[in-house]
């Protein structure tokens, strides 16, 4: 058989101390190893569809067609072998050390060789016990899509590698910090006596319609991603991929899924690549009934894989984190129990919060969040839940009193963040809040806090735009706002995103590029009394004065109280003592001029 070469991921691994070990106890040693190999290693490398080329006496080397899939199965051993080692004594306990590495290899009798095998074998070597080393090169691939912690080892001159080679490493210190690992093809079933979580779901390994087996780990990374995405909403209950991954290519049952894995919901879905066409096709489906609750089809044209695989997988998490609220909600008003819970007042806040603003709306979502609190005064879901209601009441133009809400909403969030630094609703409140108090750097940093912990989050990023526009980072704010409407481009509040876009292209002289926005964005929502009045600045812009009176009517309509220049300044967030000087001279320029046209006074 002719050799060939390919690129692929291996993974390679031994036992520290192995001589030491045999020569105390040969026997007892050889079979802790076999029944590691037989329980834990071999099972895992096979759930993450790898190979094993060969083994040696206290070591293997092993192939993956997935750079993830490698460093996954590499974590998780280690993290295993950490627990089946904590009553072992130390001198019988196997400790395994593991190298990772991307290169291209020479395939020869389903053997491989070449330096992709040997940098492998050398990050081994420079690996602690219960320890993991991976390339730079494995890094760069990776990527974010692992939330593993690797130490910067710099570059690392090895054996017979004539180029240094960058090293990054996992202590085991930190594999210990690893969540717990399920043994492969183990399903842990809930007690028959308790219900599924609300937000409880299973996304299903997506299928692979591309004519080319290759693209099957596209696949299953963004079945991977998604996973990661959806833990990260609040009250989730996500099951983890190593169990999901066992119904891969399986026919299934979503009702006996359901009930095997104590989940409402189970996602599937397809990925099909043709060229530089990316397709994924995704369906939402009630366990307990069969029913199909939605379904839709998410489009790329990128050629950069990595690219396509995060946009769609952001799209996707933000799309279905909606629609698993708004499902929960419609849940919770159908079974109408006698004493609701103060969580399920909490879905049923979040599931009105996300519909489309309203006054109504808004009440509703307002009365939910204040009964959970009422139930559960230390609920930190409820807090940021009341505080972005009471928040969103004053810039949509609904509030009695702007000025006691924010007084309002200041102490939740305050309590909510001490309770629970990391809540990506609370940041993002706090961020809105600080923004309206003209306090845009410390916006900036609490939104820029909550991006960080989800890039899915769309609120947030939109919110960071409007606070780098009120510091003057016009073209800054312009990306954050198109990349809130590339996350969010089916959100039923996308109007929000539509008039940002449209305020940023005014203050930067794109006149008919705002007049499409802003009437983009009150056609999504007409309640919305800014909208009208930013219409009525870019036609007055222009000289369309009878289109601009008429836009600024509407505008007075909706809210009579902001009917001059001096009450509009005093009422909208973005006039703050941190807005640059140059910046107020555009204002003055564009959308103030605009408005005077108009027939705005300034008293």
């Amino acid at each position: 058989m002719a050799s060939t070469r390919r690129l692929t991921a291996i993974l390679a691994a031994d036992v520290a101390a192995y001589s030491r070990l045999m020569e105390t106890d040969e026997e007892g040693t050889l079979e802790r190893l076999k029944a590691h190999r037989r329980q834990l290693l071999d099972p895992k490398i096979s759930e993450h569809r790898g190979r094993i080329v060969k083994t040696t006496g206290d070591g293997m080397l092993v192939e993956f067609a997935s750079i993830v899939d490698a460093v996954r199965c590499a974590a998780e051993i280690q993290r295993a072998m950490f627990d089946r080692n904590a009553d072992v004594p130390d001198d019988k306990r196997i400790t395994v050390r593991i190298g990772v590495n991307l290169g291209d290899v020479i395939v020869d009798d389903d053997d491989i060789f070449g330096d992709g095998v040997n940098i492998a074998a050398r990050l081994e070597a420079l690996a602690e016990p219960g320890g993991i080393c991976i390339s730079g090169t494995v890094r760069d691939h990776v990527g974010d899509r692992l939330s593993y912690t690797f130490e910067d080892m710099g570059e690392q001159a090895v054996k017979n590698i004539a180029r240094p080679v960058h090293v990054y490493a996992m202590s085991v210190a930190a594999v210990a910090l690893l969540p717990e690992v399920i043994s492969a093809g183990e399903i842990v079933k809930p007690a028959a006596s308790m219900p599924a979580p609300r937000l409880s779901i299973v996304v299903l390994p997506f299928a692979n319609l591309s004519s080319d087996p290759e693209q099957e780990y596209f696949a299953d990374a963004v079945t991977d991603d998604l996973t990661t995405d959806l833990s990260r909403i609040s009250d989730s209950f996500v099951i983890a991929r190593t169990t999901a991954f066992t119904y891969k290519g399986k026919a299934v049952d979503v009702k006996e899924i359901g009930r095997e894995l104590g989940v409402r919901y189970v996602l599937e879905g397809s990925v099909r690549r043709l060229g530089e066409q990316v397709q994924v096709n995704v369906q939402l489906i009630d366990a307990e009934t069969g029913a199909h609750l939605w379904a839709d089809r998410f489009d790329t044209d990128r050629a950069d894989l990595a690219k396509a695989q995060s946009e769609i997988t952001s799209r996707l998490a933000l799309t279905l984190h909606l629609e698993l609220v708004e499902a929960a909600g419609r849940r919770i008003e159908q079974e109408k129990p006698v004493n609701l819970d103060a969580r399920d007042h909490v879905m049923r806040g979040w599931a009105w919060s996300f519909r489309p603003v309203s006054m109504a709306h808004l009440r509703e979502a307002q009365r939910a969040f204040e009964l959970a609190l009422e139930l559960d005064p230390e609920s930190v879901d409820a807090m940021a839940g009341l505080a972005s209601v009471l928040l969103n009441k004053g810039v949509a133009g609904f509030s009695d009193s702007m000025q006691q809400d924010r007084a309002r909403a200041e102490p939740l969030l305050l309590d909510a963040l001490e309770r629970n630094g990391y809540h990506l609703r609370a940041l993002e409140a706090i961020g809105y809040l600080r923004r309206m108090q003209h306090r845009d750097a410390e916006a900036q940093i609490a939104l820029e806090k909550a991006i960080a912990l989800d890039r899915n989050f769309a609120d947030a990023v939109r919110q960071l735009g409007f606070a780098l526009e009120a510091l003057g980072q016009l073209e800054a704010a312009l990306s954050h706002f198109e990349r809130a409407l590339q996350l969010s481009p089916r959100d039923q509040n996308q109007h929000w995103s539509y008039n940002a876009l449209g305020e940023c292209h005014l203050l930067l002289g794109n006149t008919n590029e705002a007049i499409n926005f802003f009437r983009k964005a009150r056609a999504g929502n007409a309640q919305i009394y800014l909208y009208p009045l930013w219409l009525a600045a870019a036609h007055g812009l222009l000289g369309d004065l009878n289109e601009a009176r008429a836009a600024l009517a509407e505008s007075l309509k909706l809210k009579p109280g902001v009917n001059s220049l001096a009450q509009l300044r005093a009422y909208k967030p973005s006039y703050g003592r941190s807005t640059p000087p140059e910046w107020v001279a555009l204002r003055e320029k564009t959308w103030e001029l605009g408005l005077r046209r108009a027939g705005m006074p300034d008293e």
